[in-house]
């Protein structure tokens, strides 16, 4: 049965994360528009492959706006064919730089962070490629909004610890952050960070509950230690 988490109970697993692993410095990059051209790219690949990816771009001189709305597309794609899916990708990608140079060029970031997070969000969703994760990635990491990310580790930690049942979807997960945690882009930013270094060094698919700073308060590693 689910247990009822309160804002205290996910502040101190976010306490004991934080001893854990320490600051996570997400996202690793260097402009915002190096994080939206990363979050379309990190769509099914490895950070390390998205990386290469970007090293491309910029060795190439094109990480600017202008640069990459200019670029034909199969040129762009050349560049982006370590992240995998690069056709595709740069189709995608091709749509949100649009978007962007649409929103104000260079004043795009500043633009988006005067609408309401909700307006804000939907017209990200109404971009081809954009889904709910590359779109809360983008309002977080690039515009500063407290827009809760939610992927594979989170809805996996999320479930084990009992927050809520297997299967629950994104958009009910990300509410239930949203409700349980106090609005603050500054810890979302840090909470989602950790919940992936969590889910990718401690629970795996097969968990590594010894290793885990939370196991004591998640419902999966407590029935573990009872056997």
């Amino acid at each position: 049965m689910k247990r009822k988490i309160r804002r205290r109970d996910l502040t101190g697993v976010y306490r004991a994360l934080s001893r854990g692993f320490g600051p996570q410095r997400w996202w690793p990059a260097k402009t915002p528009l190096e994080v939206c051209v990363g979050a379309v790219l990190t769509q099914n690949a490895s950070w390390q492959n998205v990386e290469r990816a970007i090293s491309n771009i910029r060795r190439a001189g094109a990480l600017s706006l202008g640069r990459l709305t200019e670029m034909p597309e199969g040129e762009l794609a050349d560049l982006i064919r370590p992240s995998g899916y690069f056709r595709l990708k740069a189709k995608r990608l091709k749509h949100l730089l649009e978007f962007l140079s649409d929103g104000g060029g260079a004043r795009w970031r500043l633009n988006l962070r005067r609408m309401p997070l909700d307006a804000a969000r939907e017209r990200l969703l109404g971009v081809h490629g954009v889904g709910p994760e590359t779109a809360d990635s983008i309002l977080l990491y690039a515009a500063d909004m407290p827009s809760f990310v939610v992927d594979k580790y989170t809805l996996r930690v999320g479930a084990r610890c009992g927050w809520f049942p297997h299967g629950t979807k994104y958009e009910a997960a990300r509410s239930w952050f949203v409700r349980t945690l106090p609005s603050d882009a500054g810890l979302y930013n840090e909470f989602h960070a950790l919940m992936v270094r969590l889910g990718s060094q401690c629970c795996k698919t097969k968990p590594v509950c010894g290793e885990c700073p939370i196991n004591k308060s998640c419902d999966y590693g407590s029935k573990n230690r009872s056997r």
